[in-house]
């Protein structure tokens, strides 16, 4: 039952990025022939943004493709539970590399203000929003729970807000002529992008490395697994996380006594349910030991 929920969830995941993607092209076509009939430096950069957002949205929906192949091979034994972290990784770093771009786009503006027709970018900016607004509701429950999903959908509700932006300042530039309020906005946009791209950078960067996930303590785990009956020490720890939702462990366990493979197994069903209850470490992989001669550290030091 469960196996079934999840590839319905990753098949509707992808037919809602599929509409997005198609979505954003045609706004970013309708952008960039508007922004050069407008004269409107925010309306090509917005267009610009969004096509760069079209790229990112690709490369999810990849992603997205790959995570639903999950026959392994004997090449690859892990198949592609990893290609929505990577798809997560570029994004973050595309996010903010378009964040710099703007800001700096931003900064020049201030410099070099002049007068356009605010009549078309004010309602391409509404056909932006729209569009994304749309794409924003198609992503938001994913990406409450997957990391891919997440920076796809920062990138439309950062389209969405920059389009809010480019429309209020053809607001004012129609009715107030206030030019210079299109740089502020995209400059406050820009910096939001940064604050909301980092986290993701970070936690998928950890991921990659084959960091111990932030909710499991090395310690606390070894505390737990010597009070086992039989246990006398663990080590060679090695946790990592594969993705969002398989974090694995390997390590060296010695016994007190030399055991038999049978009494072997019902100890390692006892610490395989007390590490996923505890710590939500769901594949473990343990060597079992008795008067080895080899370093007990805790972690191996290389």
């Amino acid at each position: 039952m469960s196996h079934n929920h999840s590839h319905n969830h990753n098949s509707l995941s992808g037919k809602n990025l599929l509409l997005s993607i198609i979505l954003n092209v045609v706004i970013t076509l309708a952008q960039l022939v508007g922004g050069f009939i407008s004269g409107s430096l925010a309306l090509i950069s917005d267009a610009v943004h969004n096509f760069s957002d079209v790229i990112s949205l690709i490369i999810s929906y990849t992603a997205n493709l790959l995570s639903n192949k999950k026959k392994q091979t004997k090449q690859y034994t892990f198949g592609y539970k990893r290609a929505e972290i990577i798809a997560a990784f570029i994004n973050a770093i595309s996010l903010i590399v378009i964040a710099v771009f703007l800001g700096i786009e931003a900064i020049k503006r201030f410099s070099s203000i002049h007068e356009i027709h605010a009549n078309l970018v004010i309602w391409l900016a509404i056909l932006g929003i729209a569009v994304n607004g749309f794409s924003v509701l198609l992503l938001k429950k994913d990406a409450n729970h997957n990391l891919n999903m997440k920076t796809a959908y920062l990138h439309l509700l950062t389209d969405m807000l920059t389009s809010v932006a480019v429309l209020i300042g053809g607001l004012l530039m129609k009715y107030y002529q206030i030019y210079w309020i299109d740089a502020l906005l995209t400059l406050i946009i820009s910096l939001y992008l940064i604050y909301m791209s980092w986290d993701i950078l970070i936690t998928s960067t950890k991921i990659l490395m084959l960091f111990a996930p932030k909710h499991v303590n090395i310690d606390e785990v070894e505390q737990e697994v010597i009070k086992v009956k039989g246990i006398k020490n663990i080590h060679h720890v090695h946790i990592w996380q594969l993705n969002e939702y398989d974090c694995h462990i390997e390590a060296h366990i010695e016994f007190n006594k030399d055991i038999k493979l049978s009494e072997f197994d019902i100890i390692c069903e006892k610490i395989e349910q007390l590490l996923l209850e505890k710590f939500q470490i769901n594949h473990c992989n343990f060597q079992p030991e008795f008067k080895r001669d080899d370093l007990k550290e805790l972690i191996k030091k290389d």
